[in-house]
């Protein structure tokens, strides 16, 4: 059959004797043309411009640019294309129905698609290179194509063919969409006057596409790319090669930025203050509806037409099994018409066919898709916003909270984190789910009412089922957020615990105490697991309720269904009706989250509402700080929004404006004083008045020195005069070049988590030979040179060093002062600046700092002190005494006018002199500081350079392998972990989980498939003319040719079905019960192992683990790995495997009834498998973004908190609020692009979900044709096809959560590597005498130690001879073996050769708890641990009472003891913060004599203690212990010259070794050079 374009059956087909427009054939030839036309001439401009555009290599999107009408041209070629396919459909089947071939009926329509195609490319290419001239060829186009289809319309309704006939409406659409298409091009034309205008518009590309680090450009890509996350592929393929960083995402587009939704948010809620009633609070819900209200109705109208076209699916199976059965070509022959000599199809054919029925819910899927996912996006962009808007509200509300909330307790520094950390985040998350609110009803509805279409009165069974399931699921919620409450109070109970634990496990080790206090974190781990028990019970009822509910929903209907009806349903019905109950559950089970978050939300909202209400500092004139954020010029902040620039000057005015009334208010006399109070009270706000009758002044660039006992007023004074404190009555006057900010240096130090320079300079320019003299004032300079780093060391409130640096006191203060010192202001505030320094510092600082440096600069000083010995530097002299000032002048007016005073200040100098002389005998604190920080880094130094090594080794391994060895490495699954974590769970656990799971999944597709079976046979009895009749009937008489009458084999056939189908319903739902306890369980077990494990490998560690490893590594595991492992890894692990199960079984069944599917799952599984591979690596890189900008966010809130009389003394709000705003868009920039990676992922799942539905539909449509099987299979494997679409994605997302989750398995695992110390000794413990060791004869042969079998030795053949009884001391330098040796006298170091007898046993033979147990040790740092102090002398509870006390008699405790409430049951709290150093030495020397031991060793005992408790112990030494061996570590020589035996050590060996006399003599000696420099 030849192929001839008017086909050659008729002659007539090419005449034109009745006018050439009247000859069909020809009019479809003119509508070639315009299609012609276009390829012809964009095909050359196409191919130009890509030639040269491959020369770049990348165009950048500068030239981007969106014309007019953009959006809607897209739509209406997307339309347009559709069109021409269903013309391209239509001319084929009429072309069938002739007896030669026609091309004109199909060739124009395939033109047209192309020209279509070709039309949105060129366009795409001009918008993208920003060349509106081309356009005109376009517009040339449309109206080409309009006027020729437009002809064929007219020809059409000329021979009266109409809307009856398809090719006419189809027509008539074409020439609708011409139509609009040259609309909207005529639009750009209006609006851009590229043509036929004499001045074309200039038009730039958005500024967020000119600035190149905008890297999210989701609101700038055309309507495809941004449907499809297209742009997205190169960060996700090429995450693959390296990972993401933050360089690589960017920043935000201005309209997403904090700030931009902060002013929006900010105008909404002021709008609402009225003028009538100022005091009444603006609602926060409305002034977020108005401020992010358009985009949440946008959402939810994608939401509702996602929800619509989701009931497509179940309509379309209905119908393909419907009509699969009524084909007959013969019959639709007769039904065309022939009109023009050509055939023509009629219209209501087009919906009878199952193949057009595939197709169309194939367009149903993938559009269904496409919106719910445009749904998410903008309801996830507004949270963002959102987010942003609120913290940026909360901060700059902290930023003026009044000091009183603050320390009055109202507003704690734990709420306002609870505000930033959780409140924020629920609204957020609120508004994520918030469209869910209004859609999920409306879904439901359209549900039930389908469902009554189809079954009648028995669908309203099933659905009621679910329905009144729902209020138990939310039931479930509500439960299950109270348990999680529970759990997380005992893991914190828990968590401190293993603190306190670790930070004394030298101590713990010491006493042979692991054991005692591993029981006491095993019990409070005992009470989380129990609530974590309860948890898990509620977890799997509610995945139970949601595998279960279906079920239930199905068996109910079709159990009603046969007994109203007497007979099962029809195919078609009961897989549409299987469609809709799956359909059902999700909204119903969603809905018990969302409504619970909306509970939430309303609490949040609560909160949110009384913070912002709070109280606010007063505003004095110059605090004018708020009105914008003002930005110093010359920053790189163009990005700005108008709105600021043009509020800047404004501020300037008011400033001017404000200055002039105050000028005349201040007195003419005052020019040399800077801050004047006149008779001022002030209070902290609960109306006592802290401070009354305030009158003082503070004259210029002099020192001024305020003075008065412990809480007599003094800081308050200070903070008043800054304006903190609510003034009752009376004013603060500053001299008008003053105030524009004060230097302030807090009582309490408030560090930055920056480095040290930051926290000097604090904003201020950089200058080297200023930074120089400051930190030389503040001898900072030996601390600095101890750092890792030097000054660029990160310091700060909590260690985010990574070596986990924590500062003394002292160093901290005086890096505080050192800020106050180096700014350039003219007033400086100093609160107590020498409260944690020791004398020698203070003395610099004084000398250096205040007197040199700060005079100098003629700067007005004002210090307060209780160090009166610096009252003779003082030009002026404020005393204060309870909340008043007593006396104010120069010291010489004091002496002359208030002798008592004077007098009283002189014998509390001789008082401070005393301490001063036992000060210098003391070495000095600062040291000792500077002492514990050189030791934290010299065992971290060494473990870090091991570290670094087996990285570089690690880098090195992997650089030979090029590239693809680090791809492989990022995309793959950590199979060896999660097979860690199964074992870890219990075999038995596994065994069940996996067999309970299959078993599971094959009774449900057992209850399908037999449902198939029953309604096929069903079919097959009855006439088969009787079920084609149905087309529009009530559902209620299916089948009614035969009505089955009771007792008839056919009825009991069908009771049989219905039996089997009851008992495989009951089977399955027991089944959901069994796996969904089984997952949770064998998680919770293997959460219980791997902690019990994890803490006893820990806690027995040898102690060089402890020296090398950072505390906060290892409380990590306990904490957050812990909670993981705990909490997230089951649901994840369990929602894995029931997606992965359903989209197998689904595959399976597909497969089984047609297997030509398989043929087509090749090519699916592939793109399947890369999308997966791809979207892990990814996925997993901006999860990690996400928590790493999230930490510094919350930091820099409660820093701010803590600082902010600080920060507002120094004026630096502005500062801080531009670190928020950066801060806060950093972290929503990587969580932006987490959800788009997300919605990518999505995306491309759902439309490999939809391809699946049209070839599954295709392969079965397919093999019916060759009779190959029944309807109601066919039903079967549709239903199937469409639950894959809502798994697939859930399989990959599972993935990369599971992968992400696992890593903290595999940390936790990492750390169940380490060696144990060898607690088994190789004599049995019953061998060793009850009273060993009794006399206390020490013997040391040839001893060499190392700490670890990689270092170098510390000791090297010591040897030495202790006899019982005698007092041993040990002196050298830092780092001499002093410590070391004492740790070898436990075993707690590594001895390599040589031993230590004590009393005839060699200790190493020893099980170290009998070792360890019978020896006694006094520590450097005391510790003590929470509790009662009985717990703390004596935890194994082996003691009397009477012993205890006696011990405390001898530490010279016990009065102190008598006199606590509860004596020795009396609280300890964390770290025995309630007592003081001395007492808590004096404690540890009490619990070392309550084990009376034959043996003590002091290591250092004495170098954190005062002159007198030392005497203390020196005397209990020598008369409480005169019978026993005593070996003391000295940290000064004069405690050990009373001493039997002197030991000199150094650099591991011995040097000298006699008595002190002796040593003493010889003049060279280092013990003699020892004792002098100490005297």
């Amino acid at each position: 059959m030849a192929l001839s374009f008017c086909g050659n059956n008729d002659i007539k087909a090419y005449s034109v004797e009745y006018g050439v427009l009247n000859n069909g054939c020809f009019v479809d030839a003119l509508n070639l043309v315009p299609h012609v036309f276009l390829l012809f001439i964009t095909f050359p401009i196409l191919f130009i411009g890509w030639g040269s555009q491959s020369s770049k290599v990348q165009i950048h999107h500068n030239t981007w640019l969106h014309f007019p009408g953009h959006n809607m041209r897209w739509i209406l070629t997307f339309l347009l294309l559709f069109v021409h396919v269903c013309e391209f459909a239509e001319g084929l089947v009429s072309n069938k129905m002739m007896s030669s071939n026609h091309l004109h009926l199909f060739m124009p329509a395939f033109m047209g698609f192309i020209a279509a195609t070709t039309s949105v490319v060129y366009y795409h290419n001009i918008e993208t290179s920003n060349f509106p001239k081309l356009l005109l060829v376009l517009f040339i186009y449309w109206v080409l194509a309009f006027i020729t289809k437009s002809i064929k319309l007219w020809k059409f309704a000329e021979y009266n063919i109409g809307p009856q006939h398809l090719r006419f409406c189809i027509t008539a659409l074409l020439v609708i969409l011409y139509g609009l298409l040259m609309a909207v091009e005529i639009n750009v034309i209006r609006v851009r006057k590229y043509v036929f205008f004499a001045n074309p518009q200039k038009v730039k590309p958005p500024e967020d596409l000119q600035d190149l680090g905008v890297r999210f450009l989701q609101p700038f890509v055309n309507l495809l790319s941004k449907a499809t996350y297209w742009w997205m592929n190169p960060l996700i393929i090429g995450a693959h090669k390296r990972p993401i960083e933050l360089k690589k995402i960017g920043k935000l587009p201005i309209a997403m930025r904090a700030l931009t939704n902060y002013l929006r948010l900010k105008d909404a809620y002021e709008d609402q203050r009225t003028a009538e009633d100022p005091e009444k609070a603006p609602s926060i819900w409305r002034s977020m509806y108005r401020a992010f209200g358009r985009p949440i109705l946008l959402s939810s109208t994608f939401r509702y037409l996602a929800d619509l076209l989701g009931f497509a699916g179940p309509l379309c199976i209905s119908g393909i099994v419907k009509y699969l059965k009524a084909k007959d070509e013969v019959a639709t022959a007769d039904k065309g018409k022939t009109h023009l000599g050509v055939h023509f199809m009629s219209s209501t054919e087009l919906l009878q066919n199952s193949s057009v029925l595939a197709i169309l819910l194939f367009l149903a899927l993938v559009l269904q898709r496409t919106f719910l996912q445009a749904s998410y996006y903008v309801t996830i962009e507004t949270g963002i916003n959102l987010r942003g808007a609120l913290l940026a509200m909360i901060y700059n509300k902290i930023l003026r909270l009044s000091t009183s909330n603050m320390s009055m307790g109202e507003m704690t520094l734990g709420q306002i984190n609870n505000l930033v950390a959780i409140e924020t985040n629920q609204l957020m998350w609120f508004l994520f789910l918030c469209p869910n609110l209004w859609a999920m009803p409306v879904q439901i509805v359209m549900g039930v009412i389908l469902l009554y279409y189809l079954l009648g009165w028995s669908a309203l069974v099933g659905a009621s089922v679910i329905v009144l399931l729902a209020p138990v699921q939310y039931l479930i919620a509500t439960k299950l957020a109270d348990t999680q409450k529970n759990t997380l109070e005992h893991s914190t109970d828990r968590l401190k615990t293993t603190t306190e634990i670790l930070k004394g496990i030298k101590l713990l080790k010491l006493y042979a105490w692991e054991n005692i206090f591993c029981d006491s974190v095993e019990e409070t781990r005992g009470k989380e697991l129990t609530s974590l028990k309860t948890f898990a019970f509620y977890t799997s009822m509610s995945i139970f309720m949601n595998a279960a509910i279906p079920i239930a929903a199905v068996l109910a209907t079709f159990v009603m269904h046969h007994f109203i009806n007497k007979t099962g349903p029809s195919p078609s019905e009961a897989f549409a009706a299987l469609a809709l109950f799956h359909i059902l559950v999700t909204p119903l089970f969603l809905l018990s989250t969302v409504v619970r978050f909306a509970v939430k939300a309303l609490v949040s909202v609560q909160k949110l509402g009384e913070f912002l209400q709070s109280d606010e500092i007063g505003d004095d004139s110059w605090r004018n700080g708020d009105i914008s954020v003002t930005l110093e010029p010359g920053k790189k902040h163009l990005g700005m929004t108008k709105a600021i620039n043009r509020k800047q000057p404004m501020r300037y005015q008011m400033d001017n404006y404000e200055q002039p009334t105050r000028r005349q208010m201040r007195p003419t006399e005052t020019e040399d004083v800077a801050v004047k109070v006149s008779n001022g009270s002030f209070t902290w706000g609960s109306n006592l008045l802290t401070l009354s009758d305030i009158n003082i002044r503070i004259p210029t660039g002099q020192l001024t020195m305020i003075v008065g006992q412990v809480g007599c007023g003094k800081s308050s004074l200070l903070l008043a005069m800054l304006g903190e404190m609510q003034a009752i009555e009376g004013r603060v006057y500053w001299s008008n070049k003053n105030r524009h900010s004060v230097a302030y240096a807090a009582q309490k130090s408030w560090l930055l988590n920056a480095t040290v320079e930051e926290n000097i300079t604090f904003g201020t320019p950089f200058n080297k030979q200023r930074y120089k003299a400051v930190i030389d004032a503040c001898s900072l300079q030996p601390d600095i040179d101890l750092l890792p780093f030097g000054d660029q060391t990160e310091i700060g409130e909590r260690d985010l060093g990574q070596m986990g640096i924590n500062l003394s006191g002292g160093q901290r203060q005086r890096i505080c002062v050192a800020r106050a010192l180096y700014q350039n202001t003219n007033i400086v505030f100093l609160d107590d600046p020498f409260s944690a320094l020791d004398i020698h510092l203070s003395d610099h600082l004084m000398q250096e700092g205040i007197l040199k440096f700060l005079q100098d600069d003629k700067r007005t000083v004002v210090l307060v002190t209780h160090k009166l010995q610096y009252l003779i530097h003082a030009d002026w002299i404020i005393a204060m005494k309870d909340g008043s000032v007593l006396r104010e002048g120069t010291l010489k007016d004091i002496q002359t006018h208030d002798v008592e005073l004077y007098d009283h200040w002189k014998t509390l100098m001789n008082r401070q002199d005393q301490e001063l002389e036992k000060d210098i005998q003391q070495d000095s604190q600062t040291t000792l500081e500077r002492k514990t920080l050189r030791r934290a880094f010299y065992s971290r130094e060494a473990k870090n350079q091991i570290d670094d090594e087996d990285e570089e080794e690690e880098e090195e391994e992997e650089d030979d392998d090029n590239m693809s060895m680090t791809t492989n490495r990022r995309s793959k699954i950590p199979w060896k972990v999660c097979w860690c974590y199964l074992s870890s769970g219990g075999f038995f656990m596994v065994f069940l989980m996996v067999s309970s799971k299959l078993l599971k999944h094959s009774v449900i597709v057992a209850i399908d498939y037999w449902l198939a079976l029953w309604t096929s046979s069903k079919r097959n009895q009855s006439a088969e003319g009787g079920s084609d009749m149905f087309n529009g009937t009530t559902p209620a008489y299916i089948g009614n040719a035969s009505l089955p009458t009771p007792g008839t084999p056919e009825a009991e056939l069908d009771s049989y079905y219905l039996t089997v189908f009851i008992i495989l319903c009951a089977a399955g739902i027991t089944l959901c019960l069994i796996t969904s306890l089984t997952v949770e369980f064998l998680g919770l077990s293997a959460a219980t192992n791997l902690h019990h494990n994890l803490l006893n490998k820990i806690i027995h560690a040898p102690i060089r683990f402890f020296d090398i490893t950072p505390l906060g590594q290892i409380l990590n595991r306990f904490s957050a790995d812990t909670n993981i492992i705990d909490q997230h890894i089951p649901p994840t692990l369990e929602s894995l495997t029931r997606s992965t199960l359903l989209c197998l079984s689904a595959i399976g069944v597909i497969a089984s009834i047609t297997p030509a599917f398989l043929i087509a799952l090749v090519p699916l599984g592939v793109a399947f498998y890369f999308i997966q591979k791809y979207f892990r690596v990814a996925s997993k890189d901006l999860q990690d973004l996400d928590d790493s900008t999230q930490l510094p966010l919350l930091c820099h809130f409660s820093e701010t908190a803590e600082g902010l009389t600080t920060i507002r003394a120094f004026r630096q709000e502005a500062r801080f609020k531009q670190r928020m705003l950066e801060l806060t868009d950093t972290n929503n920039t990587a969580y932006l692009f987490l959800s788009a990676a997300n919605r990518w992922l999505e995306v491309r799942t759902d439309y490999l979900g939809a391809v699946i539905v049209l070839t599954a539909a295709a392969t079965s449509i397919w093999s019916l044709r060759f009779g190959l099987q029944t309807g109601g299979l066919v039903g079967l494997g549709l239903t199937y096809a469409l639950t894959v679409t809502n798994y697939l994605n859930w399989v990959v997302r599972n993935l990369a959560d599971l992968e992400v989750q696992m890593a903290a398995v595999k940390k936790v695992n990492s750390f169940l590597g380490t060696e144990s110390e060898n607690y088994e000794g190789s004599i049995d413990s019953s061998q060793v005498p009850e009273s060993w060791p009794h006399n206390g004869e020490i013997k040391i042969h040839d001893l060499c130690v190392r700490y670890d079998p990689m270092l170098k030795p510390v000791l090297k053949h010591v040897n030495a001879y202790v006899e019982p009884g005698q007092k041993v001391g040990i002196c050298g330098r830092t780092g001499s073996g002093k410590s070391s040796l004492s740790l070898a006298f436990f075993n707690m170091v590594d001895i390599f050769e040589g031993k230590i007898i004590i009393d005839g046993i060699d200790i190493c033979k020893l099980p170290l708890q009998t070792l360890r147990s019978r020896l006694s040790i006094i520590l450097q740092d005391p510790v003590l641990f929470s509790g009662s102090i009985r717990f703390n002398l004596d935890p194994e509870k082996t003691c009397t009472d009477d012993r205890l006390w006696e011990a405390l008699e001898i530490a010279q405790l016990k009065n102190m003891v008598k006199a606590l409430p509860g004596g020795l049951d009396a609280v300890v709290t964390e770290g025995g913060e309630n007592f003081s150093v001395g007492q808590r030495q004096l404690f540890c020397l009490a619990r070392a004599f309550v084990r009376k031991s034959s043996i003590l060793i002091m290591d250092e005992a004495t170098a954190s203690i005062d002159m007198a408790t030392e005497n203390i112990l020196q005397k209990v030494v020598m008369t409480a212990f005169a019978d026993r061996t005593v070996v003391t570590i000295a940290h000064r020589v004069h405690t050990i010259l009373t001493a039997d035996l002197v030991i000199v050590m150094k650099r591991g060996n011995i040097l000298e070794y006699d008595k002190p006399e002796t040593l003493l003599e010889q003049e060279d000696g280092m013990f003699a050079s020892f004792v002098k420099a100490d005297m």
